[in-house]
């Protein structure tokens, strides 16, 4: 019986997206300062050393398999995951890593009301879609080299704020955020709708706040990206089950079209020889 623990043990381990080592390497271990701690973190700490707390790295790979299987099944469902993270140290690895999946994140300035008044930021994706459509047909060549100037800037701007998003026809199924603190009002406005928000929590943020709390230092790039390197990946393996299955019905599909053309074929000639 002993043995059976273990190995199942070893195969639990060996199915993890990350461990101990690669975490520790990364500095995900690095809490704030044991002043500004949250309470409501204390499940998470190890201890604390030299004022700053140490966060337990075992629960922070439990967490993140935790997350990665339920990012997995929404990218298997084929709905979208919008990543936040607006702070200088992870803008640029969002960016990277969400992009490498297909999906959505802001890592400028949140737009206000993006969630809770997501018909309005629509209306500004299509309005740097139509600059581009006017743009090509020579709709704007006709115009003054100050207004065309004008347009350009606007179209500058939308792309920087917007541009990741043109392509969320709809609202997100789930929120990736990095630093629940900094991005507090992207969380409030996702736990409005009732939409699951998934978050890296250092050791000053409330981890009641989002759905799946992933326990790690937010401050670190090295630590945001080996996180989002376990969570991509698995959104990745999502996208691709979707993409079997999808071709598998496919086929199905068409040989049940063939069987049922050949079964009518079939039946039109019995009713011809008959006749």
């Amino acid at each position: 019986m002993l043995r059976n623990f273990q190995e199942s043990k070893q195969h639990l381990f060996k199915m993890s997206r990350t461990n101990f080592e690669t975490l520790l390497e990364a500095g995900c271990h690095f809490g704030h300062l044991k002043r500004k701690w949250n309470p409501a973190m204390a499940p998470y700490i190890f201890m604390e050393r030299n004022g700053i707390h140490i966060i337990d790295l075992h629960k922070t790979v439990a967490k993140i398999d935790e997350a990665c299987e339920a990012l997995k099944e929404i990218a298997k469902s084929g709905r979208r995951i919008l990543f936040v993270a607006t702070k200088k140290q992870a803008k640029l690895v969002v960016g990277e890593k969400a992009s490498s999946v297909n999906m959505p994140y802001v890592t400028e300035r949140w737009p206000g009301g993006m969630l809770t008044n997501f018909p309005t930021i629509r209306k500004a994706v299509k309005k740097m879609t139509n600059i581009d459509k006017l743009t090509a047909d020579g709709t704007y060549s006709n115009l003054s080299k100050r207004e065309i100037l004008q347009i350009s800037r606007q179209r500058a701007k939308l792309e920087k704020n917007l541009g990741s998003i043109a392509d969320l026809t709809r609202l997100p199924a789930a929120l990736f955020v990095v630093d629940v603190c900094k991005e507090h009002i992207a969380v409030k406005e996702a736990i409005r709708l009732g939409i699951p928000v998934f978050g890296i929590v250092d050791t000053n943020a409330d981890p009641n706040l989002v759905d799946f709390a992933i326990p790690a230092n937010d401050d670190a790039t090295a630590s945001v990206e080996v996180i989002l390197d376990a969570v991509c990946g698995a959104i990745a393996e999502g996208l691709q089950e979707r993409k079997v299955e999808k071709a598998a019905s496919d086929e199905k599909n068409e040989d049940e079209g063939k069987a049922r053309r050949s079964r009518q074929a079939r039946t039109e000639k019995s009713e011809e020889a008959q006749a």
